[in-house]
């Protein structure tokens, strides 16, 4: 077993897809964003490059935050790598997420309703994927953190927040959830102390001024923000996050490095986040741009 965390925040275009691979050699994904801006390929999959140049047969668990087309894009290819448990805001009906969709769409979203009937079995609490285990996943602390309560007329606040430390190193990624659902989430027992003082923060809703909530930021506290979305956005909270984070040295592929506060997948491309301990069990983080 390896003593380290990788996770890859792949450059998705405007959308969201992250690879997390535990010390134990175990996968996760959290959302099925599509495309690639570095590589102008727009039909890069995750999935598909996972299965082809990972060697990954099965994903353990699947986090799909919300079922808007940035984060579902990928799903037709759900089935190449049969994951064993996914994670979805079950309080969203098939009705509700079929309904006012772009007919371009309707394959997607008629796949997502079809993996939403399927994976509705419950989780052994003492099997092997249970999340509430770090032993499960190679001391890998995960937590999830949701609400149902928010108005059904914005799917938005209704993603997931996850939280992964491992060797002293936090690390959280939110969907895309907006003020209406931090006041609640803030207020959950265990939330706020599970995103306390996190190493990094993937900002939630792409960096976006409607994502951004003060309160969580600075509770978060960011070492060094990541933002996942396209070449412009015009309502962009980049710059806030910049102020919000304390800063880390990133490291290029041409071998330099600097210290930066917050990376975007459209400039930055695919980044790359390793953290756990080196062979003297000194600590480590290490972040790096492709």
């Amino acid at each position: 077993m390896s003593r380290h965390v990788e996770m890859v925040f792949w450059d998705v275009q405007h959308g969201h897809s992250t690879y997390i691979k535990t010390p134990n050699s175990r996968h996760i994904v959290i959302d099925l964003g599509t495309g690639h801006y570095s590589g102008n390929n727009k039909g890069f999959s995750p999935l598909k490059h996972l299965k082809m140049n990972y060697g990954v047969t099965q994903l353990d668990y699947v986090v799909i935050t919300h079922p808007h087309r940035d984060h579902i894009d990928d799903i037709l290819n759900f089935d190449l790598l049969n994951p064993k448990i996914l994670w979805r805001p079950t309080a969203l009906t098939n009705d509700e997420v079929m309904a006012n969709i772009q007919l371009s769409d309707r394959d997607k979203f008629q796949k997502y309703c079809e993996i939403n009937n399927r994976y509705n079995g419950d989780i052994d609490p003492n099997g092997s994927n249970n999340t509430s285990n770090p032993n499960n996943w190679g001391g890998l602390s995960i937590e999830l953190f949701s609400t149902s309560s928010c108005s059904h007329n914005n799917f938005n606040n209704f993603s997931a927040v996850t939280v992964f430390e491992y060797a002293g190193i936090k690390v959280v990624i939110p969907g895309d959830n907006e003020a209406a659902s931090f006041e609640l989430l803030m207020k959950q027992n265990g939330f706020c102390s599970a995103v306390q003082n996190a190493d990094v923060l993937l900002a939630p809703h792409h960096g976006r001024e409607s994502g951004y909530y003060s309160e969580f930021v600075t509770k978060v506290n960011p070492r060094i923000s990541i933002v996942s979305d396209g070449a412009y956005c015009d309502t962009s909270a980049n710059g806030r996050y910049s102020q919000k984070s304390r800063g880390w040295t990133v490291y290029r592929c041409d071998g330099t490095s600097s210290i930066r506060k917050c990376l975007t997948t459209n400039s930055d491309g695919t980044i790359t986040a390793k953290f756990g301990y080196q062979n003297d069990n000194s600590l480590f983080l290490y972040v790096a741009t492709k």
